[in-house]
């Protein structure tokens, strides 16, 4: 091959206008309605733009789309395996019409393009399943939700959506093909590292690239929002220190802003067509540490081979794919191979996704044969010890359980024992401070605990101890809660699990009379509902144990799971 690889279609396409035609666009915006879009969709915008989705020029259409469902391509006969849809609530969607332009924005009103619009219409999730799956080729998970609308249209470009970290090594499709042009790159070999690679990744994508004879490239994952996603700046640094381990003059890591998507063949195949836009001939699949149970070739590999939807589309891609097999140590030899090809009677051993997280945790020791130093040391510093890292203990219980009780408690013991700063969020406390203008509807009892649970993910990220006691009746909002906070350190889920007949009879305020009496609508326990903890860490009922007695058993807890020295 003595050129580069041809983009996808034929054509990069490059949806950013010139500068003239740019200044025009932002001055036609003013009087434009605007669109507000999620993270993950400008992040799917910035792949249009730049081309890395080429041919696409915009949002299918609904005829696109049911094409590529029910037959794996574009109205015009090219191979896609995977709609590429702007999907909105119906209360932002119902105001759009066909032939009307909007201004799609970020969170912080920055305009990447405007929409030409062509269609809106409802989602319809089950019949969209249906029609994949009778092409043999069923979604990983349902495009939209229901109530849910499309928009398709064509996109005009103003300017990529701003980034702030590791600007030298996001680059474009266009960048990209230039890097490799300058370099003398024909044969180059992607691998989308969506996890820091570790001893097996490296050994086995340094034979591999030697096999293919092509130059490698580390093409980490990095769409995350890096505010709000606590293992982003993980991924990109443990790469950086991994790379003196690869050879300097085949190798180069750069940045993919796409974002994670649902497993499944689709996805791998567009992952394979972005590729060919960024200039590469081969693509790594698989490869992530495993989960247990897992294998690490991963679940789509298999059906790519004996599906026969996709039997012609790997030809027609133009990519190679090359999957990554199990591998196992084999210490005898100090190295990393096949399973597969593991000499009889040697032995093996591997490690997997949560064994290496419980020894971060721990802070013990990371095996040289399964981690470099230098990535383990990148590693420590994102995800420290437990001793080290923040924690939320969050109660939830009736009204009058003792929540509050336990939980002053709780953060007058923890302050005692020293070593970390402790902030007490208790309902009552929240209520005057930073929930004053809310009632006690549905609603707005939900907004309230998301808006505990933000703080605490807050004080967590930040190596501190938050201590949650609101009632928190409902069980999606402390999942979505949970959520918030597991990525950044602890989540102990505490329920005091008092019954609501000694909660009544505690009663001070005199609240569950006013509510049995109708005075008080919506309370939790009379007229609305609790709905018990599926799985807390901890179930306390305060009639069994005195507060002494449950701050004792919570610390233990703490001790047990590392928190606390």
């Amino acid at each position: 091959m003595d050129t580069l690889t041809t983009p996808y279609g034929g054509k990069l396409v490059d949806l950013i206008a010139p500068p003239e035609r740019a200044t025009a666009l932002k001055q036609e915006a003013l009087s434009l309605a605007s669109v507000d879009l999620t993270w993950k969709q400008i992040c799917e915008l910035e792949l249009l733009l730049n081309g890395a989705l080429s041919p696409l020029t915009g949002y299918m259409n609904k005829a696109e789309m049911e094409s590529v469902l029910s037959g794996l391509k574009l109205p015009d006969d090219l191979f896609w395996p995977r709609a590429v849809m702007l999907v909105l609530p119906a209360r932002i969607a119902e105001k759009l019409t066909a032939g009307q332009s909007v201004a799609l924005r970020d969170s912080e009103g920055f305009m990447p393009a405007i929409l030409r619009i062509s269609e809106v219409w409802p989602a319809d999730p089950e019949a969209e399943l249906k029609l994949a799956e009778a092409a043999g080729a069923p979604l990983a998970r349902p495009l939209a939700e229901p109530g849910h609308y499309y928009v398709g249209g064509r996109l005009d470009g103003v300017a990529l959506p701003p980034r702030h970290d590791f600007l030298a090594l996001r680059l474009t499709p266009a960048e990209m093909r230039e890097q490799f042009a300058r370099l003398g790159w024909r044969r180059v070999m992607a691998y989308q590292a969506g996890q820091p690679l570790h001893r097996p990744q490296c050994e086995f994508l340094q034979r591999a690239a030697m096999r293919e004879e092509a130059n490698l490239l580390i093409h980490a994952v990095a769409g995350a929002d890096p505010v709000m996603e606590s293992g982003h700046f993980a991924l990109v640094r443990a790469c950086e220190a991994l790379l003196p381990r690869l050879p300097a003059a085949t190798s180069m890591l750069a940045l993919n802003p796409m974002t994670p998507w649902a497993a499944g063949p689709r996805k791998t195949l567009l992952k394979a067509i972005m590729a060919r836009n960024y200039g590469c001939t081969h693509l790594v699949i698989g490869g992530e540490t495993p989960l247990e149970g897992q294998r690490r070739r991963g679940a789509d590999t298999p059906s790519l081979d004996t599906e026969p939807a996709f039997a012609l589309a790997r030809a027609s891609i133009g990519v190679t794919l090359v999957p990554f097999p199990r591998l196992v140590y084999v210490e005898d030899r100090d190295e990393w191979l096949d399973e597969a090809e593991t000499p009889a009677g040697a032995r093996a051993q591997s490690m997997s996704g949560p064994e290496l997280n419980r020894r971060l945790m721990r802070g013990l020791k990371v095996p040289e044969w399964f981690a470099y130093p230098e990535v383990v040391e990148e590693l420590r510093a994102a995800y420290p010890p437990r001793e080290r890292q923040g924690f939320t203990v969050f109660f939830t219980g009736l009204s009058g359980s003792g929540k509050s009780t336990v939980a002053r408690a709780l953060t007058v013991r923890l302050m005692e024992m020293g070593g970390r700063r402790v902030s007490l969020l208790d309902g009552d406390i929240v209520r005057s401070h930073l929930s004053s203008e809310l009632g006690f509807s549905k609603a707005h009892r939900d907004i309230n605990i998301r808006r505990i649970g933000f703080v605490a993910s807050e004080i967590t990220k930040h190596g501190g101890t938050a201590i949650c006691a609101p009632i928190a009746p409902y069980q999606l909002t402390r999942r979505a809660v949970r959520a918030m906070i597991e990525p950044w350190g602890g989540f102990i889920e505490i329920h005091i699990s008092t019954s609501v007949e000694v909660c009544e009879q505690r009663d001070r305020k005199g609240l569950y009379a006013k509510a049995r009496a109708g005075l008080i609508p919506e309370f939790t326990g009379v007229s609305d509902p609790y709905e018990i903890p599926e799985n807390p860490e901890i179930a306390i009922d305060t009639a069994k144990y005195s507060v002494d007695e449950a701050v004792q058993m919570i610390v233990l807890k703490l001790e047990h799971e590392g928190y606390l020295r």
